[in-house]
């Protein structure tokens, strides 16, 4: 059984047995570097030889396949970004005939076409054993069932989730996102471990469990595996006092593979092991475009080292983060949890900031709900922000007007810019059964 957490201090999760580990688990560094320099070498190989997109790049940046001989010259290689794949919609970056494409996942494509990506039976199992391990790494054990609410469909949570939990012989229960109020019939008739969801639906999975009177800390629940959005430590403590559960970060995204690129550890929850027998990692500056050493923060990149159907060179994720030496898997690099995304900053009357910051605030703050939107408007040449958030139930008058005062001083005090704030009643910011929308963009364009 694993230990749960109480108030006022966590008590952390047995470790993993080491029959339930996999050999990648037990190499040592020089193995490791080993086999990452042979995946890489033939991850090279293969995109230049079967994706145009890549064999065009190369031959502009003037290196081949060939000049690669060790793991620093991978830096000679160009990136790949979001763009890239854009321009070659729908399938122009595979790299295997279409009859070996076993199965194809995209993004939403709400800012644009969507990134499309492809998978062959190979690539899927590799994909479920990744998933499998990190299911392991949270605390999940073989015999548990597991609530699975990320969106099935072209989304990669559901099912990336989903061929996971039973590669590590669990019991998947595919519920997928959306009619909340049914969720909580089922976590409370089924009684799972273990629930895979978008930390923001989590919440409102809380509100629901309140709602009908039931206790959430009284639910077979004792594992979440959270991901799809940057989510911060206070919202683990959020979630986890909640629950009563561990809370664990669970890394990935679509263009390199889906969910389980890397997973943090139960016994230590320190920032997700990266899963570095399958994704290489660089850490660069977002400006320059220059690798950084280990321990300084910057953008994360990832060139995958064993994808057939689509593999990815030296792929700009926009997260930031950093690597750090690995600590209950020391095979494997941590990274640094992710709070934000290069292209999620805002840029306020000349500060940077990210939507956990203020997340950070308003879980400061007694009487606020974790339910909120920054809403950016502009008058004349200066940018406003507001912060739209839910006040808890019974915070009304007097009390309301001291809790926004109260985050406002904070906002000030400890991002340094002033906001306005707008106390909502319960249940009125719009709630995501997927990545939760915090940011409403009505500026118009600066005149001149």
């Amino acid at each position: 059984m694993l230990s749960l957490p109480e108030t006022g201090g966590r008590q952390l999760g047995e470790p993993l047995p080491n029959s339930l580990r996999d050999a990648a688990e037990a190499l040592t560094q020089p193995e490791l570097r080993a086999l990452q320099r042979e995946r890489l070498a033939w991850t090279l190989r293969h995109a230049y030889a079967n994706v145009p997109h890549y064999r065009a790049a190369f031959d502009a940046a003037g290196i081949r396949p060939e000049d690669f001989h060790d793991l620093p010259d991978l830096a000679r290689f160009p990136f790949t970004t979001k763009a890239d794949l854009r321009a070659n919609y729908p399938f122009g970056m595979f790299a295997v005939p279409q009859s070996d494409v076993a199965r194809i996942h995209a993004s939403s494509g709400t800012t644009g076409k969507p990134t499309v990506v492809g998978y062959t039976k190979r690539d899927i199992e590799t994909w479920a054993g990744l998933v499998a391990r990190s299911i392991l790494a949270a605390g999940g054990r073989p015999g548990m069932k597991v609530h699975i609410a990320y969106g099935y469909g072209l989304f990669t949570g559901g099912l990336g989730a989903h061929y996971g939990v039973e590669a590590a012989g669990c019991t998947a229960i595919p519920v997928s996102g959306g009619m909340t109020e049914r969720q909580v019939q089922l976590i409370t008739d089924f009684r799972p471990e273990i629930i895979m969801v978008t930390p923001s639906y989590m919440l409102a999975l809380l509100e629901e469990f309140r709602r009908q009177g039931i206790d959430p800390r009284g639910t077979s629940l004792r594992i979440g595996i959270f991901g799809a959005e940057p989510w911060t430590e206070a919202m683990r403590q959020e979630i986890e006092q909640a629950f009563g559960i561990h809370a664990v970060d669970i890394y990935g995204l679509s263009e390199v593979m889906g969910p389980g690129v890397a997973n943090e550890c139960v016994e230590t929850k320190d920032g997700p092991h990266i899963w570095e027998d399958h994704f290489y990692p660089e850490i660069i500056d977002p400006e320059t475009g220059a690798v950084l050493p280990d321990g300084s923060p910057g953008e994360l990149v990832f060139t995958s080292l064993s994808k057939e159907a689509m593999p990815v060179i030296r792929y700009r994720t926009r997260d930031l983060t950093r690597l750090l030496p690995g600590t209950a898997r020391p095979g494997f690099r941590r990274m640094e949890k992710v709070t934000g995304r290069s292209d999620d900053m805002i840029i306020l009357r000349g500060v940077n900031l990210f939507p956990s910051q203020v997340e950070e605030q308003i879980l400061r703050v007694r009487g606020l709900a974790p339910h909120y939107q920054l809403i950016l408007t502009r008058k004349g040449p200066l940018d406003s922000m507001t912060v739209a958030v839910e006040a808890e139930p019974g915070i009304i008058g007097e009390e309301r007007e001291a809790c926004a005062r109260e985050l406002a001083h904070h906002i000030k005090a400890v991002i340094g810019v002033s906001t306005t704030i707008e106390l909502r009643d319960p249940g009125a910011i719009e709630r995501s059964t997927g990545k939760a929308r915090r940011v409403i963009d009505r500026r118009a364009p600066a005149e001149g």
